[in-house]
């Protein structure tokens, strides 16, 4: 053992670590330490899908909300008969569930849309 020479000690030096590591994107930095323009980016999202969440929601308040307004307006519709059972019953109890889970669907591929253009913007090269 006396007679093997010991490898020569290296010093690590953050600043050398520092220098290898490619400079932070600024849309990044912006959001991890919440400065103004990060919070411009996540308002800008948060704004995104609230106005998809309203959009649908108005489609499916027309679409539901419309069909008593039918009945009332129009009894004679109201007293038809599909399959045997009246109409408001096919349409209420039947078909509102496809229908709802169609705007469910919808509203998730948009949302994951919205999130994917976020997410571009973020990692976008700097110019």
């Amino acid at each position: 053992m006396d007679g093997e020479a010991k490898p020569p000690r290296t010093r690590v030096v953050l600043g050398e670590v520092a220098a290898r590591r490619p400079p932070a994107d600024r849309a990044k930095v912006d959001l991890a330490e919440q400065t103004p323009v990060g919070e411009a980016l996540v308002k800008g999202l948060v704004r995104a899908q609230l106005a998809l969440a309203l959009r649908l929601s108005l489609v499916v308040v027309a679409g539901l909300g419309a069909l008593p307004l039918l009945f009332a307006v129009a009894p004679a519709v109201g007293k038809a008969k599909v399959f045997g059972a009246n109409l408001p019953w096919v349409l209420l109890g039947v078909l509102s569930f496809p229908f709802l889970v169609g705007v469910g669907v919808a509203y998730v591929r948009w949302a994951e849309r919205n999130e994917q253009d976020f997410a571009a913007v973020i990692n976008r090269p700097e110019a």
